[in-house]
């Protein structure tokens, strides 16, 4: 009984950390509620941490602005990488539902340096959404109560950056508080969140189809070989490959979930289903409805507010904005998830400092990280709005670097994980193997065009340091700031980075 007790507590201070490769699966428990999610659940979390509906208002315009009337092509050809990173996920969730994920993964296949890297791509790409999340929150926040009064002091409250800020921080508080409180607040939530969405999102999609006169639908709008311009597909293909980050966020519940070896893989493929649907259906529709003009410029960074009158009608149309604010709020609490849960399982085989592996003895969830990651996400977004709003824009912008950072190498580890077993069948080698190093090559090679344009000054706001651009020097300088921080830890805890694999 004490054996059994010692292994469901985190660790303490006189404990030694179990290794990331000890034990028959490398999982370690980290007192977690067992069992609070399930498939539905599981696939509701993926769904909601995307935030499809907040992704199509922002997106949309910029992706017709690159390739046209080709953007349901460009979704498509998003789409077949994060799937086929989707399967190195399932098949390293069967050997090793570790809430870790990425992290815990990359230390089995590549030893603990390229794995505290790969989490700490994580865990920044998810503090530079929870913020920006937060912003479009409040954004459409007073849009909407501006909507509701008819009056446009009240929308234009979001003008004023001191509002903003406090408005900001204090979704962020009440995000924070949800996740706190384990993954039964949160799924309560989700489920209306998700489902006001959905519903909202189909309903436009039905009556723009129904209204649309601007141009009949067309099979060259799914094809990506149609897109007249390389630049352009590339262009496009970052912007969707951003529209589906997210869904792993049922895996790093995996340790919460009822089947916690099978479920979330299930779910994840389920989520990815619900979005490539959602996105393909709304991107055809609006085409079918506004045509060349989703493109406008003086609309295409918020396309359902332009379109949400003239499609819906205003009460319905007010729907729109309600879904809009529900999706970057439900996003906003559940992408609190992964980072916390990452930063757990680090901690946990000390790879963090080891206060961020306490679990709440009541909620069963990771109390300390979530309120550290609220608190990172706050400061970040509070110092930057008033330092500089296009230093703030260029961080977003290079969002993209990190996703595919961190998605490659897991997609790669899946492969070196899984290297002795690739011959034993031909589901083995497609699935563990062929499969996740292709989607790891074609994000390897995102990530490599994407730093590339970073270089020129021109790409994000236009900002540069030394003639280099910003959004090149802050991707990058992330990035480097990570290696240094490891370091650091490598010399606070240098058992765990003795580990090997």
């Amino acid at each position: 009984m004490a054996d059994a007790a010692a292994r469901e507590r985190p660790p303490r201070s006189g404990d030694t950390v179990t290794s990331v490769t000890g034990g028959a699966d490398g999982v370690r428990a980290k007192g977690l509620g067992r069992g609070s999610v399930g498939l539905l659940g599981s696939a509701v979390i993926g769904v909601s941490t995307v935030a499809p509906v907040y992704c199509l208002t922002s997106t949309l315009g910029p992706t017709a602005g690159e390739v046209g009337l080709h953007m349901p092509a460009v979704f498509l050809a998003g789409f077949l990488p994060m799937l086929l990173v989707a399967f190195a996920y399932r098949e390293l969730n069967k050997a090793v539902p570790d809430c870790g994920t990425s992290f815990t993964w990359s230390v089995r296949a590549f030893g603990p340096r390229v794995g505290w890297m790969c989490g700490w791509g994580l865990v920044v790409a998810t503090i530079i959404v929870l913020s920006n999340l937060a912003g479009v929150a409040t954004s459409f926040l007073y849009l909407l109560l501006g909507e509701l009064t008819g009056s446009d002091g009240v929308a234009a409250l979001d003008d004023d950056r001191t509002v903003h800020v406090v408005t900001c921080l204090a979704l962020i508080a009440a995000a924070t508080a949800v996740s706190y409180r384990g993954m039964t607040a949160t799924k309560g939530v989700q489920y209306a969140l998700v489902a006001l969405q959905l519903a909202v999102l189909a309903v436009f999609v039905a009556m723009a189809l129904a209204k649309g006169r601007a141009m009949d639908f067309s099979w060259d709008w799914i094809n990506p070989f149609a897109v007249p311009s390389f630049a352009s597909f590339t262009a496009g293909l970052s912007l969707s490959i951003f529209m589906f980050w997210g869904w792993d966020a049922c895996l790093t519940v995996n340790e919460e979930t009822e089947g916690s070896d099978r479920t979330p893989g299930r779910a994840a493929l389920l989520a990815m289903v619900v979005l490539i649907g959602s996105y393909l259906l709304t991107g055809i529709a609006a085409q079918r409805y506004a045509g060349a003009d989703l493109a406008d410029p003086r609309t295409a960074d918020n396309v359902f507010a332009a379109l949400a009158e003239p499609v819906m009608g205003r009460a319905l149309g007010a729907l729109l904005f309600v879904a809009v604010l529900a999706s970057a709020a439900a996003s906003l609490q559940t992408t609190f998830l992964p980072v916390a849960r990452t930063a757990l399982a680090m901690s946990t085989y000390g790879a963090l400092p080891r206060s961020f592996a306490a679990v709440h003895p009541r909620f069963r969830s990771p109390g300390r990280a979530t309120v550290a990651a609220g608190v990172a996400t706050g400061v970040f977004y509070a110092v930057m709005s008033f330092l500089s709003a296009n230093v703030l824009v260029d961080t977003i912008y290079a969002l993209g670097l990190m996703i595919c950072f961190y998605y490659a190498i897991t997609a790669f580890a899946c492969a070196r994980f899984f290297r002795a077993e690739l011959r034993r069948s031909p589901r083995d080698a497609l699935f563990k193997g062929v499969l996740p190093v292709l989607g790891g090559l074609l994000l390897t090679a995102v990530f490599g065009k994407t730093l590339y344009d970073m270089w020129n000054p021109a790409y994000g706001t236009g900002s540069s340091v030394f003639g280099i651009g910003a959004v090149f020097v802050i991707g990058v300088g992330l990035l480097v700031l990570g290696g240094v921080l490891m370091e650091v830890m490598r010399r606070r805890s240098p058992e765990f980075f003795r580990g090997g694999r």
